[in-house]
């Protein structure tokens, strides 16, 4: 569990860093993919990407409010894994570690969870 949480926070919090190498116009210091930035056309959407990304890395590593990091990144892991998976196949292995790392970390703390999928939940005291 430690492994995979430090692992998702070390990829997020570096690639969130190179991102903004990339957003302030300098040479990104891990290659990124043309297909990942041409769907950053706008600016902002790097700019929050990449801000989230950092956040929840620096939790994940610090283990602060972990169901949290893992509730803001899933749309992104989402999105990751379909981009690599459908339109640039480079990052693939990487990506499946993300994926797995994600999964194992979701499933170690599913019990922070299951009230979001309880069909008549209760109201709070």
């Amino acid at each position: 569990m430690h492994i995979s949480r430090v692992f998702l926070g070390v990829v997020f919090l570096l690639a969130g860093i190179n991102g903004y190498f990339v957003i302030f116009g300098l040479e990104p210091f891990i290659a990124t993919s043309p297909e990942a930035m041409a769907l950053f056309e706008f600016k902002y959407l790097l700019v929050a990407e990449k801000s989230l990304g950092i956040f929840c890395g620096i939790l994940l590593i610090t283990h602060q409010f972990i169901p949290l990091a893992l509730s803001v990144l899933a749309p992104i892991v989402a999105n990751i894994l379909l981009l690599h998976l459908f339109v640039d196949h480079s990052l693939l292995p990487l990506v499946s570690l993300l994926v797995i790392s994600f999964t194992h970390l979701l499933y170690f703390y599913r019990a922070n969870f299951m009230s979001l999928v309880e069909r008549k939940p209760k109201p709070a005291k």
